[in-house]
């Protein structure tokens, strides 16, 4: 495939690219006089590891109009974990920014510090962006909600989304290409489209674990059950101490409401792969819907102990603790919250 294909395929599916935080945290742009030098090195890295005033620093570098349009997304990929009224603001500007990849930055900030109600308003213009890779940007971060919500922008939403998968669908090669443009069919309930994707996707790479899941949920929207345990079954047989099989196998027992049995391949998943955040949240929840709390309660502490800057976690132990009745905790929580970031709508509810 030519090398301007993959470009651009890799453009459309990778919404944000952070680099590498070695070349990230390395502040080789000019400075205004009133930061002092390495400014943006330091607060990326304490927005990163959810240090004392990460939100006010991570404001002041996305304020700045001297930053490489890498180091901008770099600053986007932390921004959802730090909300207030300004980083909306912010992320907004950078929907004007002239760079197609810190557009492409800005929507994905947006898509997780907006409600979904919200959403559409503020991305919905995206959808007439001039340039493609940003409109399908719009597109990724526009699907899955309701039309109510989409509003007046559910016309030009169906015009680019099928403009995306034309696109998509010249590179039948490319796996991922091919996995992301099953789901944008899936997502259609158009499942012979998706089933034609799918089979490109695992006729180049046959054991391709996101195309292999994307099968399964495929089967599943088919209500071919049997089917979707089988694709699972076959790929575990074959992969047993595959972290991601396991999580996908309890996230299926889940879905067809066998959460005891789910319980025991999420935390096998867990097991094989200790530091995935999203393993360990997922555990969390399922556990405490088990109404197993105080397990759920460790598993949310380590989220937090690997990654301090994760708010979905924190907010899930907030509401956890709140039930339980440990208001010590929360206050403790919430303080913490408050040193991260003071605007936080959370710290402006308090208890």
């Amino acid at each position: 495939m030519p090398s301007s294909r993959r470009y651009l395929i890799a453009s459309l599916l990778l919404v944000t690219t952070l680099g590498t935080f070695g070349y990230l945290w390395r502040d080789d742009s000019p400075t205004p006089s009133n930061l002092p030098p390495h400014s943006y090195a330091k607060a990326l890295r304490q927005a990163h590891d959810g240090m004392p005033g990460a939100a006010r620093v991570l404001y002041q570098q996305l304020q700045r109009t001297d930053l490489a349009p890498i180091r901008r997304v770099a600053l986007h990929a932390e921004l959802p974990n730090y909300p207030s009224a300004l980083a909306l603001k912010l992320a907004t500007a950078d929907l004007e920014n002239e760079d197609p990849q810190v557009r492409r930055a800005a929507i994905a900030s947006l898509r997780q510090l907006l409600p979904a109600s919200q959403r559409s308003l503020a991305i919905g213009p995206m959808l007439e962006d001039p340039e493609q890779s940003v409109r399908f940007a719009a597109v990724d971060a526009l699907l899955g909600l309701d039309p109510d919500a989409i509003g007046l922008y559910y016309a030009p939403l169906e015009h680019v989304l099928e403009q995306y998968r034309q696109v998509l669908g010249q590179a039948p090669d490319d796996v991922a290409a091919q996995v992301h443009l099953a789901r944008l069919y899936l997502h259609g309930s158009d499942f012979a489209q998706a089933d034609a994707a799918l089979n490109n996707a695992l006729r180049v790479s046959p054991g391709n674990l996101d195309a292999l899941a994307t099968q399964v949920r495929l089967r599943e929207r088919q209500g071919q059950h049997d089917a979707s345990r089988d694709v699972l079954a076959k790929a575990l047989a074959l992969r047993p101490d595959s972290a991601f099989l396991q999580h996908e196998l309890g996230l299926w027992l889940s879905r067809h409401q066998q959460d005891e049995y789910a319980l025991l391949a999420l935390a096998r998943a867990v097991e094989l792969e200790p530091e995935n955040i999203d393993y360990r949240y997922t555990l969390a929840v399922t556990l405490h819907q088990l109404e197993q709390v105080e397990p759920a309660l460790r598993q949310l502490e380590a989220v937090i102990g690997l990654q301090p800057a994760n708010r979905r976690a924190r907010v899930l132990l907030l509401q956890y603790w709140k039930e339980t009745g440990q208001l010590q905790n929360v206050q403790v929580l919430l303080a913490e919250l408050e040193r991260q970031n003071p605007d936080d709508p959370l710290v402006q509810q308090g208890l």
